[in-house]
């Protein structure tokens, strides 16, 4: 499949559909080796990989318990076992970490860095026939997590993205009608097309139309 159609027709899988095969350790080194070749203002690298898989999932489980339970001193032992679980959701987990490099260029640019990241990985590892999702989740914003797998001041997950083989057809979902969100200027333009409108989907009060799914 050429680029563009690729790209047209990408989607998420949802992480319940995520299972064997899992990537070989060679696909995983090929995958993140794309997954860095992003936008890097100064090359500051401003990012690195944590990879879960394996024994690996399930004893950070016991951190993710542990951090949960700090944050949630009520919840139930049930509850701590379903959180304890999340990266056997599927056989790959890939955290990537957003990391603020000194330098003149500004932080904001290497955040997008990480972000651009975040992508990159998806791409690479849909393109060598994976299904990925993209997400943060509670854990990414937990500092007791983040302090017991090492991350320090300054550091912060953009993100956890779970590999493995779909076991179901990805689902389109809702995609914004352009004509909302891009507008051409010139120097008789008043006002930009700035989406107003579709924060909050599915709680409807958006109002704006939207691409019917291909």
């Amino acid at each position: 499949m050429d680029i563009y159609n690729f790209l047209k027709h990408r989607r998420s899988s949802k992480v319940t559909a995520l299972t064997t095969p899992a990537p070989t350790a060679e696909h995983i080194r090929d995958i993140l080796s794309v997954a860095a070749r992003v936008p890097d203002h100064g090359k500051y690298f401003p990012w690195y990989f944590i990879v879960f898989e394996g024994d690996a999932r399930v004893s950070v489980g016991q951190h993710l318990r542990a951090a949960y339970a700090i944050e949630n001193p009520e919840a139930a032992p049930a509850k701590l076992d379903l959180e304890a679980e999340r990266f056997l959701r599927a056989p790959v987990v890939v955290a990537v970490v957003s990391k603020i490099r000194e330098g003149k260029n500004p932080q904001w640019e290497q955040m997008l860095s990480a972000g651009a990241a975040c992508y990159n990985l998806c791409l690479a590892a849909n393109a060598l026939g994976f299904g990925t999702n993209w997400l943060t989740e509670w854990y990414a914003y937990s500092d007791s997590f983040k302090t017991s797998i090492g991350l320090t001041k300054g550091e912060h997950f953009a993100g956890f993205i779970y590999i493995g083989t779909a076991s179901a057809p990805n689902e389109e979902r809702d995609r914004p009608d352009m004509s909302h969100i891009v507008t051409h200027w010139t120097e008789k333009t008043t006002t930009l097309n700035k989406g107003d409108g579709y924060g909050q989907i599915g709680q409807g009060i958006s109002k704006l139309g939207f691409i019917p799914a291909e």
